[in-house]
């Protein structure tokens, strides 16, 4: 069965897209694992990364996204459903062209409008829409296909992100080693605490993974060793993703042969290559 692990942060700009993008392609190119990514975050960055800016307006201007399985539901059960998951799911993506076995579903920013308007949805024919449980009915005919299911969640613990919950073994919380940034951690945990004992499935802390990090700033260091040593929180992985202009433009659309070559030899590929190896080892250690 595949590892579903979703990436959540209350604060955008944190690196979550890039954790995530970086992870599914390094689980490809270094695991040789098969991974799909659902992109639940209405920027859409994980994406536009990954199939481009002109092939995303394609896809949403048809339909072909994540938010069509939603807006279904707020239809109604006598509107005829629009969500085609062959359609809507894109294989073999990536600009980089020895990553084989990432595929995507992709987001939309229609998703911003929809979250609201998915709070107030009443159920369907014998509970058929619950909330939080549309996409784990959409995507439960795939899941088995992949190895790693890695979910980008949008910066909020809305409805949209509990669907993401809702099928995930496991979350991950990418964070810049500042106040402002680690600040709704715990928030995050009870949340999803409260949510998995509802459920009555646990979703596992896997781990807290520190981006943008300067060695540099004392603010930097003093965070890391604060989140580390705080027994309350998730374990810190011991792999930091540091700041580098290779890993910022990571977030681009941007055609190479080589992950070596995305990251431009500045300590980027070295951190990905070796947070894939951690995350993997923590992920099938706690399965």
């Amino acid at each position: 069965m595949a590892h579903v692990i979703a990436t959540i942060n209350l604060k955008g700009g944190v690196g979550k897209t890039t954790t995530t993008v970086g992870l599914a392609e390094m689980l490809s190119v270094e695991h040789d694992k098969k991974v799909l990514v659902i992109d639940l975050d209405p920027q859409t960055n994980a994406t536009t990364v990954l199939i481009g800016d002109n092939a995303w307006q394609n896809l949403n201007a048809a339909g072909y996204t994540i938010a069509t399985l939603f807006t279904d539901a707020l239809a109604g059960d006598d509107a005829t459903p629009k969500f085609d998951l062959d359609k809507t799911l894109q294989r073999g993506v990536s600009p980089i062209r020895e990553v084989r076995n990432v595929d995507l579903l992709p987001s939309s920013l229609d998703l911003i409008d929809v979250q609201d308007r998915l709070a107030s949805l009443p159920p369907g024919r014998f509970f058929s829409n619950v909330p939080t449980d549309l996409l784990r009915r959409a995507v439960r005919p795939i899941l088995d296909q992949y190895d790693y299911v890695l979910i980008d969640c949008p910066p909020n613990l809305g409805i949209v992100t509990l669907n993401g919950l809702r099928i995930s073994n496991g979350y991950i919380i990418p964070t810049i080693p500042d106040v402002l940034s680690t600040y709704g951690i715990p928030q995050i945990q009870s949340r999803v605490k409260a949510f998995a004992d509802n459920l009555g499935e646990p979703i596992e802390e896997l781990g807290i993974v520190v981006t943008k990090y300067r060695a540099a700033s004392t603010v930097h260091r003093n965070t890391v060793d604060r989140l580390t040593e705080d027994v309350r929180l998730p374990e810190v992985f011991e792999t930091l993703i540091p700041e580098a202009n290779a890993i910022a433009a990571g977030v681009e659309h941007a055609v190479t042969s080589t992950l070596k070559q995305k990251y431009a030899y500045q300590g980027g590929y070295e951190a990905f290559s070796s947070l894939a190896r951690e995350f993997v080892e923590t992920v099938e250690a706690r399965a």
